[in-house]
């Protein structure tokens, strides 16, 4: 079966070895973005493998054994952009650490006498095909040259010898079922067709012998080329406009196989942008290399759909930028279907490198010290009094009792990010917002509420990493009061000084600052409810164990927020801790 080439994604299972530890390098450009045309001029790595035949096999992205990792390496077309330039067709290679986008070294096409077929030469500025006017085999003899489809949409009557071994030697796509022409999408080199000269990548068939192929059905089509006898009387009609979306099907590739109808899958020719059709012609060039335009490291690397710094969402498209300064460039996919696998096997490989590098950090930390969550965020800034015009990327690491943003990821176990804020998270909240109640367009947002600072409004690209989040987000808090054990506020209670304190391990203690007698005591499943003035005055709701009778202590803390956000977090930990699946979740 055949696939556009814009939706193609190529998979080959490729060993690499680990590494014996994942280092972070920050070189001089970090965390600045560097443009295509710098990346230009770097030099060029050897060439990854070429693209695997056949339909993409899709899988888990990544699989790590005992002593070695096995990645699946991905590869496919795209288009890529600075964001000032015209898109530009590039080659998307994809391994367990690294994301590369490549360009093809050109080399001259190598044509049969006699043979006619489309140009695939690239324009280097635009991407787009050459006019073979363009081509130095223009000089060569005239059996020699390229030559193309004819230019006007006449019908054309061919006929065909079918062999014995490859049928007719070409392959078809649409249908009415897909509200296309049948389509010859492919010709095979030195088959039936490719013997005529007279039938090219692009060609609808209007007519087999006598019968009209107007209206069928590609299963319909493939009945009647089937069943049309050894000599084949075919009418063709060139369509130019739909050689773009076949012409990765290049008519260059043997093969041993007879007549190639495979079914057209639903969706398999829907429409794609121009710069996707472009990026066909580039990979339907058998001949050449693929070097290194710029190379991404994907341990800790930022992905982002977003333009950069504002809540606009591209259009099928992303970005992905590395510790070292890398930056891919704007990268343009066919559609959202492939777009969403790209960032699906990109992430991936981003979440179990940084997974890996969270592992080696806590093999090193104690187990009270042990990191919970490391990933990218976004962060809403105040701009010109206009509340959250401005993003800006952070990471966020929860580990211990620190909740840390910092501008770049940590480097060390001692060293955890340039411009780092550290803030207890025993003393913080985390509260996912409502799709209503998001301030601009950025979705997948959370709010951070830090006793003492100001709240901090923080945006993710999906909706997956937001639950990873929140979940990491009770484990650092289970294991931050844990590890606290008890917290102590000073409070007013009938009007003298007193203490009150949250112990894990025997719920609220009211006692006197002087004498240090307990007033009174209640487990964390007693209180029932509480309220406050949002100033200091404080009244907490308990439960009696017998009598079921609720009693109401009131009281004022200096410090309301802090005891109310310590008390949110006791409470959360205490729900937590006696949940076997977040139990079974905490084992090492």
């Amino acid at each position: 079966m055949e696939d556009d080439c814009s939706s193609e994604i190529v998979t080959e299972d490729v060993p690499e070895r680990r590494h014996k530890a994942l280092r972070v390098g920050l070189g001089e450009g970090r965390g600045r973005s560097v443009s295509i045309q710098a990346a230009l001029k770097a030099p060029a790595h050897p060439p990854p493998p070429p693209l695997a035949a056949g339909r993409p096999v899709l899988g888990h992205s990544v699989i790590v054994g005992p002593t070695m990792v096995h990645s699946r390496v991905r590869s496919g077309m795209v288009a890529v952009s600075d964001g000032k330039s015209r898109p530009r067709a590039m080659r998307l290679h994809l391994s367990l650490e690294v994301l590369r986008l490549q360009s093809q070294t050109e080399e001259e096409p190598v044509a049969s006498p006699g043979r006619r077929h489309p140009s695939d030469h690239l324009s280097p500025a635009t991407g787009m095909p050459t006019s073979p006017g363009g081509l130095s085999s223009c000089s060569q003899p005239q059996d020699d040259a390229i030559r193309l489809p004819p230019p006007d949409a006449r019908e054309r009557v061919v006929g065909v010898q079918r062999q014995r071994t490859g049928g007719l030697g070409l392959s078809i796509k649409g249908g009415s079922e897909h509200k296309l022409p049948i389509l010859i999408s492919r010709i095979f080199r030195e088959q039936a067709a490719d013997m005529t000269g007279n039938l090219f990548v692009g060609d609808a068939i209007v007519r087999v012998n006598d019968q009209e192929m107007y209206g069928r059905t590609h299963d319909q089509a493939v009945n009647i080329l089937r069943n049309a006898g050894d000599t084949v009387t075919i009418t063709v009609k060139h369509y130019k406009a739909a050689t773009p979306f076949l012409q990765h099907n290049f008519p260059r590739e043997d093969s041993s196989r007879s007549l190639n109808l495979d079914n057209l899958q639903n969706g398999d020719w829907r429409a794609t942008s121009p710069v996707s059709r472009r990026s066909s012609a580039v990979d339907s060039t058998s001949s050449g290399r693929w070097t290194d335009v710029v190379a991404v490291p994907l341990l800790m690397a930022y992905v982002t759909r977003y333009i950069f710094g504002t809540d606009k969402l591209r259009p099928n498209a992303f970005e992905v930028r590395g510790l070292n300064g890398t930056s891919t460039g704007v990268i343009q996919c066919g559609d959202a279907a492939i777009l969403s696998q790209w960032l699906k096997y990109v992430t991936d490989n981003i979440v179990g490198l940084t997974n890996l590098q969270v592992k080696l950090f806590n093999r090193t930390l104690p187990a009270s010290e042990r990191v919970e969550y490391m990933g990218w965020v976004n962060e809403g800034v105040l701009n010109n009094n206009q509340p959250w015009q401005c993003w800006r990327p952070r990471y966020l690491t929860l580990r211990s009792t620190d909740l840390v943003l910092s501008d770049t990821p940590p480097v060390s176990v001692t060293n955890w990010g340039d411009n780092c804020q550290i803030f207890q998270i025993y003393q913080s909240m985390f509260r996912v917002i409502k799709d209503s109640e998001n301030v601009d367009e950025r979705q997948h947002c959370f709010l951070l509420q830090t006793a003492g600072h100001e709240s901090r409004y923080l945006s993710v690209e999906t909706r997956q990493e937001l639950l990873r989040i929140e979940a990491a987000w009770h484990c650092a808090v289970c294991s931050a009061v844990i590890k606290l054990k008890n917290k102590t506020f000073n409070v007013v209670w009938g009007g003298k000084p007193a203490v009150l304190t949250l112990d894990w391990n025997v719920g609220f203690v009211l006692a006197d600052a002087e004498t240090g007698a307990v007033n009174w005591k209640y487990k964390f499943s007693q209180l029932k409810g509480s309220s406050d003035d949002n100033k200091c005055r404080l009244k907490l709701h308990f439960q009696l164990m017998e009598s079921r009778i609720i009693e109401t202590r009131e009281m004022e803390c200096p410090t309301l927020q802090s005891l109310l956000f310590c008390m949110h977090a006791f409470l959360t930990a205490k729900v937590a801790s006696v949940d076997p699946a977040f139990l079974s979740s905490k084992e090492p």
